[in-house]
């Protein structure tokens, strides 16, 4: 979603139980990741959300992260996954082969399994775009946008009697 053009969306009505979600997070750049979590908080405090949190080392760790727990014995009872995470530009390759595989990683298991994921990976140039993107007041904090596209996708997933 493009910051500059995206509508501010109030979030989508879920019906049934109140939905659980695991965020899993990669702190490298804490503070930003930090601001992303409260305004995917609010969001997801607005839905009524039972909410439990992990951390990985890095955004590359956010696919397997994701695909564990969609393993693990208690992995079900989650009934969609947010994932953020943050990756600055900077002089080397480094860069493009961590958010290519991240992104494909997340996407591959969403086509996958089609389970709900809100996918808030910022691919930026500097720290200042990421923290643009990463205040909690601003209407266009990533971390409320992926919760928000996580919450419209479990909407759909109920609805449609396949979550």
């Amino acid at each position: 979603m493009s910051t500059a053009d995206s509508p501010e969306r109030p979030p989508p009505r879920i019906e049934g139980p109140p939905p659980r979600i695991l965020v899993l997070q990669a702190p490298y750049y804490r503070a930003v990741i930090e601001g992303m979590r409260r305004g995917a908080d609010a969001l997801l405090a607005a839905v009524g959300a039972e909410v439990e949190t992990a951390e990985v080392a890095g955004a590359f760790e956010l696919p397997g992260a994701l695909r564990l727990a969609l393993k693990a014995p208690r992995g079900r009872r989650w009934d969609g996954f947010l994932v953020l995470g943050c990756v600055v530009k900077g002089e080397t390759d480094h860069y493009d082969h961590i958010c290519r595989e991240a992104c494909r990683g997340v996407m591959d298991i969403a086509v996958e399994t089609g389970v709900p994921i809100g996918f808030g990976l910022l691919t930026v140039h500097s720290l200042a775009q990421a923290e643009a993107r990463s205040r909690p007041e601003d209407r266009h904090n990533k971390g409320a946008e992926a919760a928000n596209a996580l919450l419209m996708q479990l909407a759909l997933a109920r609805r449609w009697g396949v979550a």
